[in-house]
Order: structure tokens, then sequence, then C-alpha cells
């Protein structure tokens, strides 16, 4: 610890932000990510110490927001399956994090979010308050501005601590169910100088057990009565679960609605995939399995059959950080999607035989049903219209991009009409819906995974929610190009939508819900790429659509940054 007059550490011994760092990187976090302030000096210490020395340590990305740094942050972890952290400047640091922080963790994404603190101490110590804004940022409650969105929370006390307090925050990020994580790192501790074996080493991350064999037999027993069950999912996308429950749906004909998808939970040509919509199926099923989904179905809109009996599947299957979720159960299994695909599919075995007349029903029932949705799906997406359609839009870019592209979709994206059919292929903005999520999760998933064709699909409003000019100016400095396309309807899509589901017949409605929904007049987007070196164009009429998007991929591939200005007036 530095002595009461306040004496520089030496440069020979470590400091703890050397010891915080390294604890990170030997925990697996690849990135630091980071919007510095005046609490970033031991940082910048430990960092500049590491460049002279073998030490290692995440690799430090400046990001010059907090709100995309959160966002590249969750995007590397998609890619990667590791956390990563973040630090942000004090209390007004942290206040830029908490839009995409709601999105992490909504979505169960692990994430460590650090910031600094006004120094404690207005003299008499190494690092001591230096400036007037080390009275104005000082808070009570720092981390009560975020600590109902983060699942632990802690302020490092004295040097010693830092190798623990960084173990700590990786162990409470990742054990399950996920979820980011905060740090208040002060500069006198982080400052000063500590041992050089001070270490945390990983510890074994608690796991979650298989899910109960006695429930799994029952769910198995009212899939086996069943007529028409029905399995909603939404969140899981691990490889193992898609290809687990690929074989459940297929061999029971269970039809299966990726509801409100936020990833690849099943292909989208896989026989017994019912659609994004459990609207129209809820009615019609006697038994419902909800498996990851936040919100299955509409309780308000969509009237359940009586009788239908339903299960929920899930890390957290009551989600016990939503203050209100009153969706009816008869039997929870707290469980990974994929143990308990796979365990109901084993119990199903000895019901087989028994089930052959309504498999071949739900079998045939899923073949028109496929039939009916894909006659629809052709008939929206052709570029038979002047103008150019979402639908016709999102069909050009599955057919420019293929099935080994990697979308970020921020809204506008049809995925009923860009189908996708490899598991981690596709990533939708989390339940939260905080825009300016999706261009900073594709920059991020391009840091971590360099070799992948990453577009982002945007509104034009989460692209200006997006911090463009940051985006692009992080692309351009660390090489990171990706595909942008901006589906410009000058307009909040969801804003306008809401306002005439509501008051259709009101005055809203005479102007077609426009008021406070106007983007007008759009900026040129396409300009804003091209001032950072990369490729940009604006593209009006459907029949230009294709070849831009060959130029766009063509462009990207040689390692320029894309966006693509699409006039979609919908």
């Amino acid at each position: 610890m530095p002595g009461p007059s306040g004496g520089k550490p030496s440069k020979s011994a470590p400091i703890a932000a050397e010891i915080f760092l390294k604890t990170l990187s030997e925990h697996g976090v690849d990135y630091f990510f980071c919007n510095p302030g005046t609490d970033f000096p031991p940082i910048v210490e430990a960092f500049t110490r590491a460049q002279g020395s073998n030490a290692k340590l995440p690799q430090p990305v400046l990001v010059p927001h907090e709100n995309l740094a959160v966002a590249m942050a969750h995007g590397a972890y998609l890619m990667t399956g590791r956390p990563q952290a973040v630090m942000v400047h004090v209390n007004v640091g942290t206040g830029n994090t908490i839009n995409n922080i709601t999105n992490a963790a909504r979505d169960r994404a692990p994430l460590i979010l650090a910031a600094g603190r006004t120094p404690f101490t207005e003299k008499g110590s190494f690092g001591s308050r230096s400036r007037s804004i080390h009275w104005a940022q000082e808070m009570f409650d720092q981390a009560g501005m975020l600590r109902e969105l983060v699942k632990w929370d802690y302020e490092l006390k004295v040097p010693e601590q830092a190798a623990d307090v960084a173990a700590r925050a990786y162990e409470m990020t990742m054990t399950s169910p996920r979820g980011p994580v905060y740090l208040v790192l002060p500069r006198e501790p982080l400052a000063a100088p500590v041992s050089e074996t001070l270490s945390s080493a990983p510890r074994q991350l608690p796991m979650l057990g298989h899910p109960d064999p006695q429930a799994i037999a029952t769910l198995a027993e009212w899939i086996a009565r069943a007529q028409s069950p029905l399995i909603i999912t939404s969140s899981d996308g691990d490889p193992r679960a898609v290809a687990a429950l690929s074989a459940l749906a297929e061999i029971f004909a269970i039809p299966v609605v990726n509801h409100n998808p936020r990833v690849v939970t099943l292909p989208s040509n896989h026989p017994m995939h019912a659609g994004y919509d459990s609207g129209p199926l809820v009615p019609q099923a006697d038994l419902i399995i909800n498996a990851e989904c936040d919100v299955p179905w509409y309780p308000h809109l969509d009237k359940m059959k009586s009788g239908c009996k339903v299960a929920h599947i899930g890390e957290d299957p009551v989600y016990q950080r939503y203050p209100m979720r009153s969706f009816p159960s008869d039997l929870s299994l707290v469980s990974r999607s994929a143990d308990a695909y796979e365990a109901l599919r084993a119990a199903l075995e000895k019901h087989r035989a028994g089930m052959a007349s309504a498999i071949e029903a739900r079998r045939e029932a899923a073949a028109a049903h496929r039939k009916i949705r894909a006659e629809k799906a052709a008939k929206e997406a052709g570029g038979a219209s002047d103008k150019i359609t979402p639908a016709y839009l999102s069909r050009c870019i599955g057919e420019a991009f293929g099935t080994d592209a990697v979308i970020f979709n921020e809204y506008p994206l049809s995925i009923e009409h860009c189908p996708r059919e490899k598991a981690q292929t596709f990533y939708s903005v989390g339940p939260a819906g905080g825009l300016g999520w999706g261009l900073g999760a594709a920059v991020g998933a391009k840091l971590a995974a360099p070799e992948k064709l990453i577009v982002a699909t945007l509104g034009d409003g989460s692209y200006m929610f997006g911090n463009p000019t940051v985006s692009h100016w992080v692309q351009q400095k660390f090489n990171l190009p990706i595909l942008s396309i901006v589906f410009n309807n000058s307009r909040y899509g969801a804003v306008r939508k809401a306002t005439l589901s509501m008051f259709k017949d009101g005055v809203a409605g005479e102007t077609d819900g426009r008021f406070l929904a106007d983007l007008d007049p759009s900026p040129p987007f396409d300009q804003f790429v091209t001032a950072q070196g990369g490729h940009g164009e604006r593209v009006e009429r459907p029949e230009d659509v294709p070849a831009a998007l060959a130029r766009a991929r063509d462009a990207v591939r040689s390692g320029k940054q894309v966006l693509l200005n699409v006039i979609t007036p919908y």
C-alpha cells in the first residue's frame, strides 16, 4: 500500500491493475473494451508495462462510446462462448452502458463490466483527487444505477483483492443462468503495488443438473397422449440443442415454432418447422412445451384450448428476474434444452409404436402447413413491386450470402424470407429491445471471428442508435470490415405500428400513425461509411438490389467495410 506521503509505486513492483488484467486473461477473457477517463491511469500503466514483457493480458480495444463497447463485447461472446470485459469512466460512463447492459441481462449474456470511481481520498495518497470533476462525479451508490440488471456487483477495497475480485466476477457471470456483473475500481487501490505472486486460479464452475427423470417420464406420457403437441422456442441456439431438437421433432412429428427468434433453434428447412409466430397454433394445441422462450404467446391475443397442458423447460423456466410473468405451468423442468430434448427422445421410444397414427397425421399436417407458408412467403418476397419491400430485401440477402454468413439483426430482416439452416448463423436483438445493439454486436463478432462474413441488418432508427460514427471509426482502426444493410423507411416502424394497433380508428390513425415516428429527412447513411474509407451505396429500385448485394459482398471480402442504404418504404 502507498505510505502516508502518497509516494509513487516503483516500476519494478507490479501494481494491482496488472494483476487484475492478468487474472482476466487467465480466465479466458480475450478482449478489454474500454472508453477511458481520469480513472484509467493504472490501467494505462498496466497495459504499457505489458508491452515490454511476456505478460499475457486481454487485448485492449479502444471504443469511443460505452454503448457500442458493450454491444461489441456481447457480439464477441457469441462467437467465442467466453465472457469479455468492458471498462468505462465512473458514473457517467456507466450511465451510457445501461441500454446494452439491459439487453445483455435479458439475453443472459455474460459480461464483466468495470468502471472507475472518483478517488476515495481528497489528499495524501497516490491517486488522490486532482480535478474538479472528482467531487462532482462521486455517488453515494454508483452500482445502484444498474444493480437490478446485473447478477453481482462489488467495489475493490484493497489492492490485495485484485486477483480474487476478477476471479469472482468471472465465476458469477458464467454461472447459470449467465448474465452481466459490475465492478467498481477506485484508482488508489488499483494503482497500489502488490506481490508478484498474487493470483487466483480459475475455479470449476457449477454444472447445471440433468432434468428430473420423473418429470421427463411424465412429459413423455403427455406427448404420447397428445394429438396436437407444440414446441415453442426462441433463444437457445447451442448447436447441441439444435441437433437434439431436430431429432426429437423429426422422429415424433412435433411442430416447432421459433417464436420471435433470437437465434436459430431449428433449421428453416426442417420438416417440422412451423414458422415464427405461435399465435395461429396455440389455440389448436392440446400440449404446449415452452423451451427457453420468455414470452411464448400473447395471452391478451392468443387463447389456449381448454384442457391444454403447458410444460416449461429452461435454465430458469420461471424467469425470476421478470417482475410479472403469469403463463400457466403444469410442469417445469430446470435443465439445459439439449439435455431435456435428448432425455425426452429416449423416454418416448417406449411409446413410439402406440403413437404411429398420431405421428403420421401430424407429419401430413406439417407438410401442408409448410406448403402454405412457402407459397405465402414466395408471393410476399416477389420483386414485382416498384418499391423494395422488407420481404423482398430479406429474400435477396439470403440468396446473396448463403448459409455460412453470420447475420446480426436489429428488427427489420424477415427470417421467414431469409432462411437460416445452420446453428450460430443468426442473432437478433434480445427481448429487452434496447436500440443500438446490432451494429456493435456485429463489429465485436468480426473482431472475435475475422474469417467469417458478418452482416448487420438494421432499421434506420437502430442504425442511428448504434453510434455509427464511432462504429465506422472502430471498423477502420482495427480492420474489422462488416457489411451493414439499413432497411430505410424513414420512420420508427415499431412506434407507428404500436400506435395503429391501439388508435387506428382514432385521430392518430388519420395521419397513418406517423406522428412522433417520422424520421424524415433521412440522412445520407451511405456517405457515413465512405467518410471512413468504406464502400457505401444508396439503393432505391428492386431490380438493383441483387447486384448491389453482390458488390457489397465482394467489397467486404476485399477488406472494406460496407453500408447499403436501401430505401424500403414500409
